[in-house]
């Protein structure tokens, strides 16, 4: 029972497209979606730097546009048959609902792109971030969180909160964290999955209403809660509501084990996720599709797992 993940924002290192874009199908169709996002993703995916790769309204599309790329070489040639289902982090449940059918990829594209320029949008209205808490206890976590007016953004499971709110508020964390934990400043233009980002909420809840989402084709498990969404609208409509909600991933790893996961993929730009499950699901086995080189390891996992 093999799921294939698609990975958030932060994910991107700079010129990690490079060696796919040594495939001409991969090329063309990284061309496409530049060209649909006005974006040059072929050039922020090989030259440019971390920090013009970190600018939401970039790093979105060009996450979006690798994993979309990476599942055409993945699911072909029956593959898409044989996987139990997908599942996407934050942006990635972008990726996911295209892999899964609810939206065509061109509508994948115009929605991450409309999120990307929102969200940053949002974010410049006042200063805010995220840190990552690593270790502690999740109680004790959330309630110096609650004194410092900050919120979970991301609960990644294997003992990572990613926390988000006012500057002010992150300084404070740091220099005062709860017992036994590790707080760690990231550098991301504001505070995701927030009330920070309900400005960006409104504005792609009318992108959304544009959309005509179909029932999903493949299981999709959602960041809301971990349960698998079977309706295409309803799927949708936690996309919207994801903005400015905490991400529940450490709930979608612990359905993936309650289901009966035996292989987990993940699409570029990959490794964050399969790093998580490998705390979290200890013993499962995993790829992740880095470069074109890693892709027939991916076949033969599929192919391993549907042998059994």
């Amino acid at each position: 029972m093999i799921v294939v993940v698609c990975p958030g924002q932060g994910s991107q290192t700079p010129g990690f497209l490079e060696p796919w874009l040594r495939d001409p199908t991969f090329a063309a169709g990284l061309d496409e979606i530049s060209a649909a996002c006005g974006i040059d993703l072929v050039r922020h995916g090989t030259a440019s730097d971390a920090d013009t790769i970190r600018d939401t309204r970039i790093a979105q599309p060009l996450i979006v546009a690798a994993g979309l790329l990476t599942l055409d070489a993945l699911l072909a040639d029956g593959r898409r048959d044989r996987i139990a289902g997908i599942a996407g982090h934050s942006v990635g449940e972008i990726t996911a609902a295209a892999g899964a059918g609810i939206l065509s990829a061109a509508d994948a594209v115009r929605f991450v792109r409309e999120r990307g320029n929102s969200m940053a949008e949002a974010a410049a209205l006042e200063p805010s971030g995220m840190s990552a808490v690593l270790g502690g206890d999740e109680a004790e976590i959330l309630t110096r969180l609650d004194e410092l007016g900050l919120a979970p953004a991301n609960f990644n499971g294997g003992g990572q909160i990613v926390v988000a709110g006012s500057a002010l508020a992150l300084a404070a964390l740091g220099e005062n964290p709860p017992s036994r934990t590790r707080v760690i400043p990231l550098q991301v233009a504001g505070a995701f999955h927030t009330r920070y980002m309900q400005p960006a909420v409104s504005h792609l809840s009318q992108v959304a209403a544009q959309l005509v989402p179909a029932d999903p084709s493949l299981p999709i498990w959602t960041n809301h809660d971990g349960s698998v969404i079977s309706n295409g609208a309803r799927f949708v409509e936690l996309l919207v509501d994801q903005v400015s909600s905490p991400v529940r991933w450490d709930m979608c790893m612990r359905s993936f084990a309650d289901a009966g996961v035996t292989g987990i993929i993940e699409v570029a730009p990959a490794g964050a996720l399969v790093g998580l499950a490998k705390r979290a699901l200890k013993g499962v086995p995993s790829v992740a599709i880095k470069t074109p080189d890693d892709l027939p390891a991916a076949f033969d996992l599929i192919d391993q797992q549907n042998q059994v």
